[in-house]
C-alpha cells in the first residue's frame, strides 16, 4: 500500500512533466490521441459493460474493475434477473441525479441482495491501479483515476473510493447506510458532496445526453401519477447476441499518453486560449472514449 502512494508521488512529480516538457507544450488534446499508440487504450469487456435501454437511445456504463465489486455484482445480477425492465426514471431533478428503479418497491428480488453492505470506500492496495493527477482538490486529498474511473484517495488513511462526477453511478439508500439494494441513480452533474456517503460503482462512456434529455419528474405517489420514462431492459453487455455489443475503447490512465493528455486539458495550448489556468478539475477531465470497430484497418 505503502508503494502505491509513493509511486503515485513519483508519478505526479516526474512523468507528466517529462512527457509534457517532451511536447514541448504544444500538441492539444486531439493531436495528442490522434498520435496515441493502439496500447494507450484498453477494450472495455462486455463483462464489464452495463446497458441501459430507452426508448430515446442507448447508454452505456463501465463498471469497476477494482473497486465497489460487491456493488457490480448486484447490479449485474439484478439486470440479469431482468429486473429492471419495464420499470422507470422515476426521480430526475434538473442538475442532480436521474434515479431509476421500482418506485413502488413491488417486484420481486430472484438472486441479487435485499440489502448490501455500503462500500463508499476500501483500503489502497497494490493491486488497485491509482493513478494520480497533481491538481488539488477541495473534497479529496488526492484525486486521479482507476481504471480510467475518477477516484479519490486519503494518503493518510489510505482509502480509495470513486468520485460523484457527470455519469457517475451509485446505488441509492435510506439512511442506514447498509439499505442499498435496487435503487440507483446516475449523475447528471457532479456530485461531489455524496462521495463517500453513497456507493458510486461506475461511470457512463455512452449516451450520456439520453440521460441529460429525460423527462423531470419527482417520485410517484400512486400508480396514476407520471411514472417518468420507462426503463426498456438493463443488461450486462456479455449477456447480448455479439453482434449487438458495443466494442469501446477507453484510454489507460497512468500512461505517458494520459498524462500529456492532462496537462494539454490542463493548459491548452490551442491560439483560441489568452488565459492558461494551470489546473483542471477531475471531474472535467472527461477520459476519451471510442468505438474500437472504427480503428479497424
Amino acid at each position: 500500500m505503502f508503494r502505491t502512494m509513493l509511486a503515485a508521488a513519483a508519478f505526479i512529480a516526474s512523468t507528466t512533466t517529462a512527457f509534457a516538457d517532451a511536447l514541448d507544450g504544444k500538441a492539444s488534446p486531439s493531436e495528442i490521441l490522434a498520435a496515441s499508440a493502439a496500447a494507450d487504450w484498453r477494450t472495455l469487456s462486455p463483462d464489464e459493460l452495463l446497458i441501459i435501454e430507452l426508448e430515446r437511445g442507448r447508454v452505456t456504463i463501465a463498471l469497476s474493475q477494482s473497486l465497489a465489486q460487491n456493488h457490480v455484482a448486484q447490479i449485474k445480477a439484478l439486470a440479469r434477473e431482468g429486473f429492471y425492465d419495464g420499470l422507470s426514471f422515476y426521480r430526475v431533478i434538473d442538475g442532480f441525479v436521474a434515479q431509476g428503479g421500482d418506485v413502488f418497491e413491488k417486484r420481486e428480488i430472484k438472486t441479487a441482495s435485499a440489502a448490501l453492505a455500503a462500500e463508499f470506500d476500501q483500503m489502497l492496495s497494490d493491486d488497485i491501479p491509482f493513478a494520480p493527477i497533481s491538481d488539488a482538490d477541495g473534497y479529496a486529498k488526492m484525486v486521479g483515476f482507476v481504471n480510467s474511473l475518477p477516484a479519490g484517495t486519503d494518503p493518510e488513511s489510505r482509502a480509495v473510493w470513486h468520485l460523484h462526477c457527470t455519469g457517475a453511478i451509485a446505488m441509492a439508500r435510506g439512511n442506514e447506510k447498509n439499505t442499498g439494494s435496487t435503487e440507483f441513480y446516475i449523475a447528471l452533474q457532479p456530485q461531489r458532496y455524496l462521495d463517500r456517503n453513497l456507493t458510486v460503482f461506475g461511470r457512463v462512456v455512452d449516451g450520456m445526453e439520453h440521460l441529460q434529455a429525460l423527462r423531470r419528474v419527482q417520485p410517484a405517489q400512486s400508480e396514476n401519477d407520471d411514472l417518468g420514462e420507462t426503463i426498456l431492459s438493463i443488461r450486462v453487455a456479455d449477456d447480448l447476441d455479439p453482434s449487438d455489443r458495443p466494442v469501446l475503447e477507453i484510454l489507460r490512465s497512468g500512461t505517458d499518453t494520459f498524462a500529456a493528455y492532462t496537462e494539454a486539458r490542463r493548459n491548452r495550448p490551442e491560439a483560441f486560449f489568452y488565459h492558461r489556468p494551470n489546473h483542471i478539475d477531475v471531474c472535467a477531465l472527461n477520459v476519451p472514449v471510442r468505438d474500437a470497430k472504427t480503428q479497424l484497418p
